[in-house]
């Protein structure tokens, strides 16, 4: 009788060690995603404000006259998909350096605090995702240019403008896809947190 109790024991010690262990490394792929989401929003944010470029572009007034120069200027806030793709990737780029501090000093492992962090987390899964999409958007007018409506292309004119664009974007929409990460592991980590 006194062997089986140990041996009980010892099992639940065992699972309890094997639970922790599967905790500690859900906590540490999640301090490494936001990690790496602060640095995907950081590197986004400052990709779209840093974007700006001015060309000089001929403009025939009159068949008769010679072309006068006029020099055009390409900047991301001239553009309000481009301001909101700034405004979400500084937003998510605070949050996931608050909750990377917030979750360092977290160690009481509160499940109401964690499921707050799962919430803002997929706040900023959406705020993320809707202006990518809508930096998309833009970006695929200025690069076809909309026939129906008479809107031009312009990245045959600002190539350097369009390309810094289409980088912020995908840099965006590679910190949507580690939140939407995190909001998995958390909810995993929850499921399987010990009572």
């Amino acid at each position: 009788m006194e062997v089986e109790r140990r041996s009980v024991k010892k099992e639940e010690e065992e699972e309890e060690e094997d639970m922790n262990k599967n905790v500690m490394l859900n906590h540490m792929a999640q301090m490494g995603f936001r990690f790496l989401g602060f640095v995907l929003s950081l590197v986004a944010a400052i990709v779209v404000g840093l974007n700006k470029q001015s060309k000089v572009v001929p403009l025939t007034v009159s068949l008769n006259l010679p072309p006068l120069d006029y020099t055009l200027t390409a900047n991301w806030h001239y553009l309000s998909a481009l301001v909101y793709l700034l405004a979400t990737n500084v937003i998510a780029c605070s949050y996931s350096f608050l909750s990377f501090v917030f979750l360092l000093k977290n160690k009481n492992k509160d499940s109401i605090l964690a499921l707050l962090v799962i919430v803002l987390d997929t706040v900023m899964v959406a705020l993320l995702f809707s202006s990518s999409g809508a930096a998309a958007a833009v970006g695929v007018i200025a690069y076809h240019g909309n026939s129906h409506v008479q809107w031009n292309k312009v990245c045959d004119v600002y190539g350097r403008f369009c390309k810094q664009m289409a980088a912020s974007t995908v840099l965006s929409l590679a910190g949507a896809v580690v939140f939407m990460l995190l909001v998995v592991l958390a909810s995993v980590g929850l499921q399987k947190r010990p009572k």
